[in-house]
């Protein structure tokens, strides 16, 4: 079945706002989405303020692109969505954000490792890095769909963090806890080596972000 998000226009306005909140983006740069209960898509346009964003300015587009309603541009970063809605029938909402500890990561092109419990129950594990790709390409969507397999978020190389749910709420945690996660293993390993989670404590706690998923 289909994830789908009721309401998602509102979702999406008001997960924009909480993301520019929290400081997981500066100016007009991320973007949200969510997919709706006729297959369509509602993403933030290009180019426009979240503080002055209004739902006017939210954009209808098809998996495909196609602009369905709207009066702005949709967000460059859409194909990155739509790759992610056409992988992940269990996605509800794509986040795209640019948090300063995870895009440290994604920069030196290393992992955030799952070091911490709930890191694991909410995320899946590490977060893995895409290839790299050239922004706006169809390739971030393909790279990062590869690197969220049985994940929550994944890092796109060299620019950001991207994150899925079930709704944008959930998509929004995410991004905010594998931020704050990510703050911490780089703050750790300025004391000493840092220790992952035993192996066996860790697949236990994917398993139970595996049945999350399927049971938001």
């Amino acid at each position: 079945m289909t994830r789908f998000v009721e309401n998602a226009p509102e979702a999406v306005l008001a997960a924009a706002k909480e993301m520019l909140a929290k400081g997981l983006v500066e100016g007009t740069a991320g973007n949200i989405s969510a997919r709706q209960e006729d297959g369509t898509v509602c993403v933030t346009p290009s180019s426009i303020d979240y503080q002055e964003m209004t739902l006017e300015d939210l954009m209808i587009v098809d998996l495909d692109g196609a602009v369905v309603s709207g009066h702005q541009s949709p967000s460059s970063e859409m194909p990155l969505h739509l790759s992610a809605y056409r992988a992940f029938d269990d996605v509800g909402s794509v986040i795209h954000s640019h948090p300063v500890y995870a895009t440290m990561f994604a920069v030196a092109r290393q992992p955030i490792p799952s070091c911490i419990d709930e890191f694991t129950i909410y995320v899946g594990g590490d977060v893995r890095v895409t290839e790299y790709a050239m922004s706006g390409r169809p390739e971030v969507g393909d790279n990062a769909v590869a690197a969220l397999e049985g994940r929550g978020a994944a890092l796109i190389a060299n620019h950001g963090l991207v994150a899925v749910g079930p709704t944008p709420a959930k998509a929004m945690h995410i991004t905010a806890l594998v931020e704050r996660s990510a703050f911490i293993i780089w703050g750790a390993t300025q004391l000493g080596p840092i220790h992952h989670l035993p192996e066996g404590v860790d697949r236990k706690f994917a398993g139970v972000y595996d049945y999350m998923r399927q049971h938001p």
